[in-house]
């Protein structure tokens, strides 16, 4: 076969299976450019060789490639991890491919997740007045009290609209894979987001929207709201790397520390296996102890 036919039988294969992950298994348009991304990278790198011909060997060569590029390790298993699902696609087409159970992912070491303690959250929340007219300053503090309250991840935060029910003080978000789920609102984060949006006078549809004049109106991006959190934690003088996750890292840990059960969190959370929440656990165990004491004496 000449390298132009292999070239474009293995792409018109990946296009196959991105188009089975999103109709399929509802996968988002980033995570779709994500898988195509590093899978096109594999096989440019061994020139596009058919995934049929794929050895154990060609694997492990590639991890030294991945190494020698001085990829951190869970990066690497990225690459991995979107190899393996691919040939799991294809042998469920048929095709007689490497068994990808046989692909071994990289050992990560879990990072510490940093979050604040009470003070430094009010230190934080305290900075932007609830009763400012500004409306920069309520729609940032709207913006940390809604993390907060939901712990929503930041991609969804950025898709919310202004319809929201801020008197049920419920939202129904669309998560990671198409999942449905509720969350919802503290009567401090209702009450600030109907102080900003009484103050916006306008009907642009998104509920987080850019209030710089070149791009007025416009919906803020995940990188944008994670300036706005390291802006305002940097002006108070706070010396943790605090990003929008930290906010559903810190709900998280105060609702399992206060005996909320993990199988709740998890659900609010959006989180597909109950492994990814009981991270948590290991956080809270300091505050989980004195709730053990308080009732086993």
């Amino acid at each position: 076969m000449k390298k132009q036919e292999a070239k474009n039988e293995v792409i018109s294969l990946i296009s196959k299976f991105l188009k089975y992950l999103e109709i399929v298994k509802g996968r988002s348009s980033s995570t779709l450019k994500e898988y195509q991304r590093k899978l096109l990278k594999f096989f440019s790198w061994n020139n596009y060789l058919h995934p049929q011909r794929i050895t154990k060997e060609t694997i492990w060569q590639f991890r030294i490639y991945l190494s020698d590029q001085k990829l951190d390790k869970k990066t690497q298993s990225y690459y991995l991890i979107a190899l393996r699902n691919f040939l799991k696609f294809l042998k469920n087409e048929g095709l007689n491919v490497l068994d990808p159970t046989l692909i071994e992912l990289p050992k990560t070491t879990r990072k510490e997740i940093e979050i604040l303690n009470e003070q430094e959250l009010q230190k934080l929340l305290n900075s932007l007045d609830i009763y400012s007219s500004n409306l920069k300053n309520l729609r940032d503090r709207a913006i940390i009290e809604c993390l907060f309250s939901t712990g929503l991840r930041v991609s969804e935060l950025c898709n919310l609209n202004r319809d929201i029910d801020l008197e049920k003080r419920e939202i129904i978000v669309k998560g990671k894979g198409g999942q449905i789920r509720l969350v919802f609102l503290s009567k401090k984060a209702s009450q600030i987001l109907k102080k900003y949006l009484q103050q916006r006078k306008d009907n642009f549809t998104p509920l987080f929207i850019s209030l710089a004049k070149n791009s007025w109106g416009k919906r803020l991006t995940p990188r944008a709201i994670q300036k706005i959190i390291k802006n305002k934690a940097r002006m108070v003088g706070l010396i943790k790397n605090i990003h929008p996750h930290s906010f559903r890292h810190q709900l998280a840990t105060t609702l399992i520390s206060k005996g909320v059960d993990i199988r709740i969190v998890q659900e609010l959370l959006g989180h597909k296996n109950i492994s990814t929440t009981q991270i948590y656990t290991h956080i809270a165990k300091p505050k989980l102890k004195k709730i053990f004491e308080k009732y086993i004496r």
